[in-house]
């Protein structure tokens, strides 16, 4: 059994002090997850972090078999290593068996990861220049501009996520472009009718600007309109910014999807690291970023998606990508409220 840490000190770790293993956590936690939840916990030993998902965050309606939260803890996951890199500590990183169980977290509450010293790091200019972009990544969800990404970025992108193992896809042709958009028209209409989906979604967001988690108003964006179509989702509940002539969502943004190889909690872990490390990348490239995890989230339209991408991949994550202006940054739970002890019954 484990318990949360309560008003407790980070213990040292991996050959780090306490300040410093605080810091690899805190930029763990900096980690996007959907209508930010912020799903993860993390044990600490001398010789070892683990990576745990929180059950307390769990989105049954909208996530039921705990799909989004392990790529919530894989893009933890990836923050963590270059983190631990940038700390000057080489990071292993195993998934214990029971993490290529059962789909359904409440089934299986093991650690997805753990983390071990495989020796010492000199940081490069991109693990530094990694470590700058977890500080600085924002989700987006104004309008863009509607100017094009160079084919030199669009290469990078498609690196970032190759890299860590994963497939990034470009929707470029018009027809399959249009497939994706009425295919994420129709999700986001199954989901405004489901009373479940909805009850959750006004619970985590519009948020006050002081609250840990969730969506507050000032990052909520535009309330999107008839003509928007690639921006569906209201995260501002009507109270969102006033719309404006000539501000109206982009209609042609770069439109990609995070892919596996294969299906299964694993993958989901392992794609959620791909996935942060296309949205730091974005990042470094001064790109803004948001979600489109309608079609993800409906097991019908995913389906669909999965026929629309062809044979032997499999859709983790849909972002649109594109020039931004600066949006505030979403509020993190402190590192206290993350921490895990092994004794059970008691809080360290």
């Amino acid at each position: 059994m484990t318990k949360v840490h309560m008003n407790s000190r980070v213990p040292p770790a991996l050959g780090l002090p306490q300040a410093s293993v605080e810091a690899v956590l805190r930029a763990a936690g900096r980690a996007p997850s959907l209508h930010n939840v912020q799903p993860w916990r993390f044990r600490v030993e001398p010789d070892l972090i683990e990576l745990h998902a929180d059950p307390a965050r769990r989105l049954p309606a909208t996530d039921p078999d705990d799909r989004e939260l392990r790529l919530s803890c894989g893009a933890a996951l990836f923050n963590l290593r270059v983190a631990l890199q940038a700390a000057g500590v080489q990071p292993k990183v195993t998934s214990p068996p029971t993490a290529h169980g059962s789909t359904r977290l409440d089934e299986n509450p093991g650690p997805l990861a753990e983390i071990r010293r495989a020796g010492a790091a000199v940081p490069s200019a991109q693990v530094n220049r990694m470590m700058e972009a977890i500080t600085t990544r924002r989700t987006n969800r104004r309008p863009f501009l509607d100017a094009a990404v160079p084919d030199a970025d669009r290469a990078r992108l498609t690196g970032a996520v190759d890299v860590v193992g994963g497939r990034l896809v470009q929707l470029t042709d018009p027809k399959q472009r249009e497939a994706v958009r009425r295919l994420m028209l129709q999700a986001h209409r199954i989901q405004r009718a489901d009373p479940a989906i909805r009850a959750e979604f006004a619970a985590w967001i519009g948020r006050e600007r002081s609250s840990a988690d969730g969506v507050p108003a000032a990052t909520a964006g535009l309330t999107p309109e008839e003509g928007d179509e690639w921006v569906l989702r209201d995260f501002g509940q009507g109270t969102g910014p006033s719309r404006q002539p000539g501000k109206d969502y982009e209609r042609d943004p770069l439109v990609v999807v995070v892919c596996s190889y294969y299906d299964g909690s694993l993958a989901e872990l392992q794609a959620g690291e791909a996935l942060q490390s296309l949205l730091l990348t974005a990042t470094t490239l001064g790109l803004a970023s948001s979600f489109m995890s309608q079609i993800i989230e409906v097991p019908q339209a995913r389906a669909e998606m999965r026929q629309i991408l062809g044979p032997g991949l499999v859709p983790q994550a849909i972002i649109r990508l594109g020039y931004g202006s600066p949006v505030a940054a979403s509020r993190r739970r402190p590192v206290s409220e993350l921490l895990l002890t092994a004794a059970a019954g008691t809080s360290a």
